[in-house]
């Protein structure tokens, strides 16, 4: 089960979907990846919710500027059947530099320009554009 995957895959739909919000099973990595989102702009906020089963979710509020939503495109590049590993010298830049790679490094879930400037490397966890 790739639980990154089915995460990007729920915003992706919901952001086809033209929904306001959708809701994720909450982790600490998937917290990581909606602190890297909402910096960069393409969610407009996240909060932490429990249900009546104790269990917890991220409310996501996705972001539309003039009803087009600001992902426009989220890939799933490092899968667990093929792992995708770079150095600092050979992060890829998405649509030169427009976009956002989101590795996992030894210092934590960065992205790929803050994994340059920290000259540390990871696996390319995904794209958005």
């Amino acid at each position: 089960m790739d639980t990154v995957g089915d995460f990007l895959t729920v915003l992706r739909n919901a952001s086809k979907a033209k929904k306001p919000t959708c809701r994720v099973p909450a982790s600490k990595m998937r917290e990581s990846l909606l602190n890297i989102l909402k910096s960069e702009g393409y969610i407009a906020d996240f909060k932490p919710e429990e249900d009546e089963a104790h269990h917890h979710y991220f409310l996501v509020f996705l972001k539309y500027v003039q009803g087009v939503s600001a992902i426009v495109g989220i890939e799933r590049c490092s899968k667990p059947g093929c792992r995708l590993y770079y150095s600092q010298s050979k992060i890829p830049k998405i649509l030169g530099g427009l976009g956002t790679a989101i590795l996992t490094t030894s210092r934590g879930i960065l992205k790929g320009t803050d994994a340059v400037k920290q000259k540390v490397g990871g696996e390319l966890l995904c794209k958005v554009w």
